[in-house]
């Protein structure tokens, strides 16, 4: 045999490589199956054109075999096979690419499916090999050849005994050390678990012992109109792990700048972790059936982060090692197009399936909201339709725009209520007589505040919060009687916001009350259920609504505060306080204070 140097720039690009290039070891194997099935494509595809070369295109296959006793793991193919001098070319040469030439001569090929292009994945078996061995027996001619190589050191090049067109490599595989366990790649299991993972659409049979590993034809390329939902929920079972149907499947093929497949699910449900800084978004993504990336996080915006699936495309720019994707204009474009068709789906459910997309609401409804108020609003308004909240007139969900529509006569803004359920907020007292007239919505998460808030208005209607003190529904008249109510008792108020300390901004009378003798509103941009939500998140500036404590003027407990001076005055100050926060679902910091007050009063 020839014994025969790398270049020096080819030995330290192979240190390069073994050591920088690849971070996952088990990639190796995807190489190698990548580079059989080129090879078996070039020759299926020279068969076509050459009628002199005679194969037999249902033998074609990969096929693995496992020596463990010898440390040997062994990949051969019938495809194509090499000469000396390519021998010499592809694998003498770093980053020397004949699938990238071949492909590069036939580019107006559509139905080529070449994969490799950079020359350097047969490398990436130096991470776990001692030693490789390349036999290989070209369809052009009948000598075989064999190259062998240990590594930076160079490689030997001679003849054969190979009697069968194609290529054998044989990896001796490294003993094991502290750093990393070898043998689990002379394990059957390992291996099946690999080409599982990495090459399981390989479009030829990958075979060990006889038994065909890879599925070769993916889900994602068959046409629509062939698959059944139960073989849709079964392949979402098996790769995304989740024992509940998805609510939709979307499957589609794109062509134009850029070609691809995707296969995209909308869970039933969240999983444990979704809302959590464990949670990983992403898709998977594939170049011509290759897994490529377990979650390509580009794919997806944030508020789209639950749908499950994948992306299967040729046309994309892999780096050298292809882990991991270069930034470019395809990756761009695909990911914009997936967030149409996204939102797009979603509407469809919104509008044709609303019993699903409410299920689908409860569970990633809070996604959606965050969205819209992250990035200071900027995709509010891809965002905004997709939002559906209770209705105090409708008793159900809707959308705003359905809230709009169905707006009284003069009605000119959208009212809503925020707290821990639609029963409490029903029964709080500014709701009460305000949905006498108008509808309100109801907002329970507690991310709702921040994005109605975030915004600020829908179809020119402001959103208002009939819990703050700039609540527009009385009449002119009804606003002076109440005015003039304020001015005339203003030192009674005075007294009675004295007691409360610094509890409160100020105390007045109100006529937008129904029943309930007394509420607390606020002004400015903190309310009291934003206060609720910042009250518990880790910061040491703790963040304090502007608090009004009003009274119902038409309630009887006001006749009684007019006649009460002195300490009588402050004590019945603090009771209606205390009730004020009971009410809206918080705390009251000296209990017992006022359980001897009502009992005081009681006893009188």
């Amino acid at each position: 045999m020839k014994r025969k140097q790398f270049k020096a720039e080819s030995k330290k690009l192979l240190d390069l490589m073994i050591n920088s290039i690849y971070t996952n070891k088990e990639i190796f194997l995807r190489e190698l199956i990548s580079n059989a099935s080129d090879a078996i494509d070039k020759l299926n595809y020279r068969a076509l054109t050459d009628k002199n070369l005679k194969v037999d295109r249902d033998n074609f296959k990969i096929t693995i075999s496992i020596d463990k006793d010898n440390r040997k793991l062994v990949i051969s193919d019938n495809g194509c096979g090499m000469t000396e001098e390519e021998l010499e070319t592809n694998l003498g040469t770093i980053a020397k690419s004949g699938s990238l030439d071949f492909k590069n001569l036939n580019k107006n090929e559509k139905d080529l499916n070449i994969i490799g292009q950079f020359g350097v994945g047969f490398y990436s078996a130096f991470m776990v090999s001692d030693e490789i061995k390349v036999e290989s027996k070209s369809a052009d001619e009948d000598a075989a050849h064999t190259w062998i190589s240990s590594g930076a050191d160079g490689y030997s090049i001679g003849a054969s005994d190979k009697d069968l067109v194609g290529t054998t490599i044989t990896l001796t595989i490294k003993e094991d050390n502290e750093d990393a366990t070898y043998s689990e790649f002379l394990d059957k299991n390992k291996i099946k678990q690999i080409i599982k993972k990495y090459s399981d659409y390989i479009r030829y049979p990958i075979m060990i012992d006889d038994e065909v590993i890879n599925s070769m034809v993916p889900l994602w390329k068959k046409n629509k109109n062939e698959i059944t939902n139960e073989e849709y929920q079964n392949f979402y079972h098996e790769k995304f792990f989740d024992y509940e149907d998805s609510i939709k499947t979307i499957h589609s093929f794109v062509e134009g700048k850029c070609n691809y497949h995707t296969l995209l699910y909308i869970p039933g449900h969240a999983p444990f972790d979704f809302y959590t800084k464990e949670y990983e978004k992403g898709l998977e993504l594939y170049s011509n059936g290759v897994l490529i990336m377990d979650k390509c996080a580009d794919l997806l915006p944030d508020y789209f982060s639950f749908v499950k699936g994948l992306v299967d495309s040729n046309d994309l720019s892999l780096n050298i090692s292809r882990e991991l994707l270069q930034q470019d204009k395809q990756l761009q474009l695909i990911a914009k197009n997936i967030e149409k068709k996204i939102k797009n789906e979603l509407e469809d459910m919104l509008e044709n399936d609303r019993e699903n997309y409410e299920k689908f609401f409860k569970a990633f409804g809070m996604q959606l909201k965050f969205g819209i108020y992250n990035n200071y609003g900027i995709n509010k308004d891809t965002l905004k339709d997709l939002l559906i909240f209770y209705s105090s007139k409708n008793k159900k969900m809707i959308t705003l725009k359905e809230y709009v529509d169905n707006l009284v006569e003069g009605q000119d803004k959208i009212y809503y209520a925020c707290g821990e359920t639609i029963d409490k907020i029903d029964l709080l007292p500014q709701v009460e007589k305000i949905k006498d007239k108008y509808d309100v919505l109801y907002l329970t998460d507690y991310t709702d505040e921040f994005t109605v808030q975030a915004l600020a208005e829908y179809d020119g209607k402001v959103l208002v919060n009939v819990c703050t003190d700039n609540v527009d529904v009385e009449s002119e008249e009804e606003k002076e009687n109440i005015k003039r109510e304020n001015e005339t008792y203003k030192d009674l108020l005075s007294e009675m916001k004295e007691a409360l300390k610094n509890e409160v901004e100020d105390v007045k009378f109100t006529n937008r009350l129904k029943s309930h003798p007394v509420c607390l509103t606020t002004e400015g941009f903190v309310s009291m259920e934003m206060e609720k939500v910042l009250s518990v998140m880790p910061n040491e500036n703790k963040v304090k609504a502007k608090v009004i404590m009003e009274i119902n003027d038409s309630h009887p407990i006001t006749e009684k505060l007019k006649k009460l001076k002195g300490d009588e005055l402050k004590n019945y100050s603090k009771i209606l306080y205390a009730q004020a926060r009971l009410i809206e679902g918080l705390t009251i910091e000296n209990p017992t204070e006022i359980s001897s007050l009502i009992c005081d009063i009681m006893a009188k």
